[in-house]
């Protein structure tokens, strides 16, 4: 969780405007409620009167109400009312708490005058009146009627004086000629506009939070996908040694994906889920019905249905990721390896393991998906059981005059609101432990410290006019992880206008050598120069921008065959590009094709041969027109007299080029300037062809098994 919040990090300004919009769309939705219980209590039933407090009133009856009032409640209704035209008193008063205070000041003085205008009363209003100014009768007397009044009225004082305070506001209204019906009309359009203006504001809001959660989401993994990008093209051979091709991939994709998908429900849900939350807590807190238990109950219900989905769920979601990670590996390696698959009929044995790989992660993910399943139902089964919990205790409150149906309704939206929130957190939280192992997958990647990286100064000044010359200087290596090193103590130098050919038995570490001048990996002991220069003080730009490699398995991009064998850089004009293939023999088969160099090319060169794939390597290499060729048997591929041509026209075009070739064909390094024999990783011969013959048993060896008698004796290939 951690890690993904470091991700948003990036996008903080996005983020806080969501914060924003959230509790905009909050309050809406906390507002709403309220005006529903209002439509239904005042609307309907209170006939569009919210408050005791009428809007106007007339004077002798506002003269007969101080009658029943104290001091104190006479100074807070005159400070609320200013004489108008016709004998009538309008309020002035504004706000709600404004208002309530003012009703709770007039409420009950209007149900004892309503009582004394009812025709059972003993006295009426006129005979109070007159015995109060008389001194029949003090002001003390008629507090202590009120009080009395009050007194009898029991729990149901307030919802009674409510209840007679709005009969009274009504035919005060009547007796003034107001037309009540316009005031109902008036208070339900009212209050159904502000329902419809909320509604609009909170569906704009929802709009624009889901339009930037998106957007942010989307930034974020644009984001993430070049990081792991960039840091994966920077490691070194180890590096990828460390994590399969498949793995990289899931991370670079899937996982990338996960983390995308669950920022978009972070910023949509999780954080607008404890607004709405707390916001539905405060609201029923300030209802007053009675019921916060039912939360309580609802709220721990929930917690407890969560705490059993995460602790079953939460291992299977942790595991699912390395189970993808396995149907990616199995898949490219019978992708990759069909025709070996075939040749060996193994197409049973191959769908077997891959079935039982995709099994896997089906059963895990049937598994976690009949937990969620499993959840709402039970979601469902509490929502309902606490919304009949309501309605239960609810009609008894409004059976007992405690409670208005609006109320109640206000109420159950609440509690539905609070409880949703914790839904929503619930389905998050069965979210979050895989996307928690996604980012964590991702940071892995992301915090690999690269083995191979340049100094803080380098010396790449030195290198103004490259010759090309390439020393070893006692150079060790050995792998990371290993044990014993695969090269011993390596020294020797290969010349501009030379060509230094590595020969030895498979696995006597040619592959490793050469991949030690690009900075594949790096020497473990000793060094490499560059004119002199170690090339750990180079920088891998420059370095590489010397070097012509071309690897032992030749490597094609998808694209066409003029950019590939362009792909050293766009300085490379059409004629040097045509040179190039015509070095490597490649314009042939090129122009046999109906495209030309504008002839197509399947990812992997899977539409070319191997010997094409080679030549157009080889001829990737020359256009670059670097001062040190790097050939990993490069030429295996060739047929004898391609080779021979080839190799013929590379001395021609390139003969001021320092050039390596690693070999297994001796015919290949007939001619070359020096040979280097490696066994176990060690030199055991360096000379001429003729000179290994007579000096190295090694050398010798690999000749008989590959050359003539005749060829042995002295003769050499033209």
């Amino acid at each position: 969780m951690g890690k993904i919040f470091k991700y948003l990090k990036e996008s903080w300004g996005a983020v806080i405007v969501i914060l924003l919009l959230l509790l905009v769309q909050a309050y809406c939705d906390l507002q709403l409620p309220q005006y529903t219980s209002g439509i239904v209590d005042v609307g309907i039933g209170q006939g569009g009167i919210a408050y005791a407090a009428p809007e106007k009133i007339r004077e002798e009856t506002y003269a007969n109400l101080q009658l029943f009032m104290t001091e104190e409640e006479k100074a807070v209704c005159d400070a609320a009312y200013e004489p108008a035209a016709g004998g009538t008193l309008v309020l002035t008063a504004k706000g709600e708490a404004r208002l309530a205070e003012i009703d709770s000041k007039m409420g009950l003085p209007m149900v004892l005058l309503s009582y004394l205008e009812s025709e059972g009363a003993e006295y009426d209003i006129d005979t109070l009146r007159a015995m109060r100014e008389s001194g029949m009768i003090s002001e003390e007397q008629i507090l202590a009627v009120r009080e009395q009044a009050l007194a009898g009225m029991g729990e149901m004082g307030d919802s009674v004086i409510s209840a007679r305070a709005v009969l009274f506001v009504q035919a005060e209204y009547e007796a003034m000629g107001i037309d009540t019906g316009k005031v109902q009309t008036n208070y339900l359009w009212k209050t159904g506009l502000k329902m419809l203006g909320l509604s609009l504001l909170m569906m704009a809001a929802a709009i624009l939070i889901g339009l930037l959660a998106s957007r942010t989401a989307a930034r974020t993994g644009r984001n993430l996908r070049s990081r792991v990008y960039n840091k994966v093209v920077a490691f070194s051979s180890a590096e990828m040694d460390k994590f399969s091709t498949a793995s990289l991939i899931t991370r670079s994709t899937n996982d990338i994906q996960q983390v995308q998908m669950v920022i978009v429900m972070l910023l949509r849900m999780v954080l607008y889920a404890p607004i709405i939350g707390i916001g539905g807590v405060m609201k029923v807190a300030s209802t007053g019905t009675g019921m916060g238990w039912i939360i309580g109950v609802a709220v721990g219900s929930i917690m407890a249905l969560v705490l059993v989905l995460m602790l079953v769920a939460m291992p299977k979601f942790k595991k699912m990721q390395s189970l993808v990670d396995r149907v990616n590996l199995v898949s490219r390696e019978i992708l990759t390896g069909i025709p070996v698959i075939r040749a060996f009929s193994r197409e049973t044995y191959e769908e077997k393991r891959f079935d039982k790989a995709n099994k896997d992660l089906m059963e895990t993910q049937l598994f976690t998906g009949r937990v969620m399943n499993f959840m709402m139902p039970v979601m469902m089964l509490i929502m309902n059981g606490i919304s009949i919990m309501i309605v239960w205790f609810g009609g008894h409150g409004i059976d007992a005059g405690n409670l208005q149906v609006g109320e109640m309704l206000a109420f159950i939206t609440y509690t539905m609101q609070i409880v949703m929130s914790f839904l929503m957190l619930t389905m998050i939280s069965i979210m979050l432990p895989r996307a928690g192992v996604a980012a964590g997958r991702i940071e892995e990647v992301l915090t690999t410290e690269v083995t191979i990286h340049d100094k803080g100064t380098v010396q790449d000044e030195k290198l103004q006019e490259v010759r090309g010359e390439v020393t070893f200087e006692d150079v060790c290596f050995k792998y990371p992880g290993a044990e014993e090193n695969a090269l011993h103590h390596l020294s020797f130098t290969a010349k501009p206008g030379q060509t230094t050919a590595i020969i030895g038995s498979t696995g006597c570490g040619k592959s490793t050598l050469l991949n030690l001048i690009p900075r594949f990996y790096d020497v473990t002991e000793g060094r490499i120069t560059l004119d002199g220069v170690d090339i750990r003080d180079i920088s891998q730009k420059k370095l590489r921008s010397i070097l012509g490699y071309v690897p032992q398995k030749g490597v094609l991009f998808s694209g066409d065959i003029a950019s590939n064998i362009k792909f050293g850089g766009d300085d490379i004009t059409e004629e040097k590009m045509k040179e190039s293939a015509q070095i490597a023999q490649a314009v042939e088969f090129i122009e046999s094709k109906p495209e030309g160099y504008g002839s197509p090319i399947a990812q992997g060169g899977t539409n070319v041969s191997g010997g094409q794939k080679q030549r157009l390597s080889i001829a990737r290499a020359i256009a670059k027109s670097p001062k040190v060729f790097l050939f990993d048997d490069s030429f295996s591929a060739l047929d004898y007299k391609t080779d021979v041509v080839l190799r013929k026209a590379l001395n021609e075009k390139i003969s001021d080029a320092t050039v390596i070739i690693v070999a297994q064909r001796i015919s290949t390094i007939l001619h070359a300037d020096q040979i280097i024999v490696l066994d176990n990783g060690s030199i055991v011969g360096l000379g001429t062809h003729e000179e290994l013959l007579e000096s190295c048993e090694t050398y010798r060896e690999i000749a008989k098994s590959q050359l003539s008698e005749k060829e042995l004796k002295g003769g050499k290939q033209a």
